[in-house]
């Protein structure tokens, strides 16, 4: 059973049968919001891109994205970049994989960030989500649907956190500014 997260809200990756997730998958779609023209409504294509910035005790460490497409250590995965969107509330445009078991034990906090390289703003963005799927069998765990749009160019989305011997997701929800997860620095790092 999924659960829809609202801005702050968290939840345990654990199993329902109470066992211990090994993988999940952070999936993030979109869709360009249509704009009315002369001639009626189109579209523009919107290239969002996901990234996962890896911290151990507030430092980055290790980052995932377009060009860097897995971690240094091997635990985190990008499935490849899809510059123009399209799957809004359905699949996932583009997907990042952690191997929980798999992250190096200084790693504690795995911050997922959403930015527009080309610099339209999430006004020209309809039906954006980040959502944390279990690997092992395809079950959406969360969701965190981005409402609102804005006239910022990028998202701090969700993170994924050490508790104990476990981990949590957090929905974070806060816009920035930036083309690229460099440029998010200085507004993730208040979040962690």
């Amino acid at each position: 059973m999924s659960v829809n997260l609202s801005k702050g809200q968290g939840i345990s990756l654990q199993k329902s049968d109470g066992g211990v997730l090994t993988a999940v998958r952070m999936g993030l779609g979109w869709q360009a919001a249509p704009r009315r023209g002369l001639f009626g409504s189109r579209t523009k294509e919107i290239d969002l891109d996901a990234s996962a910035v890896l911290f151990a005790d507030k430092q980055p460490v290790d980052v995932v994205f377009f060009r860097h497409l897995v971690s240094d250590d091997g635990s985190v995965r990008h499935t490849g970049d899809n510059v123009v969107g399209g799957a809004g509330q359905g699949g996932d445009d583009e997907a990042i994989l952690v191997d929980l078991q798999r992250v190096p034990v200084h790693i504690d906090q795995i911050v997922f960030t959403v930015n527009s390289f080309t610099g339209q703003t999430f006004a020209e963005v309809q039906n954006a989500f980040c959502r944390i799927v279990d690997e092992s069998n395809g079950q959406e765990l969360a969701r965190y649907t981005l409402t609102g749009g804005g006239r910022y160019t990028a998202q701090i989305m969700a993170k994924v956190h050490r508790v104990g011997n476990g981990w949590q997701m957090t929905a974070l929800g806060s816009a920035a500014d930036g083309r690229t997860f460099q440029d998010l620095l200085p507004t993730i790092l208040p979040l962690l």
